[in-house]
């Protein structure tokens, strides 16, 4: 499960980019969100290319 912080994010995509599974986008104020929570695989490429620490993976419990 992904977790976002926007107030962190600036917005540089960097985290869409390395998404395997587009499951990002922004918003329309240009912050992170989720798109498609259910497509999420858990990789952990957006958490380790954040320059913000905006987003993170949560283990489902």
């Amino acid at each position: 499960m992904l977790k976002t912080v926007p107030r962190f994010c600036k917005g540089c995509g960097i985290c869409i980019e390395f998404c395997p599974k587009k499951v990002l986008k922004l918003d329309d104020l240009g912050k992170i969100e989720v798109a498609d929570a259910d497509a999420c695989i858990a990789c952990g490429q957006c958490e380790l290319r954040c320059p913000d620490y905006a987003i993170y993976v949560v283990a489902d419990k």
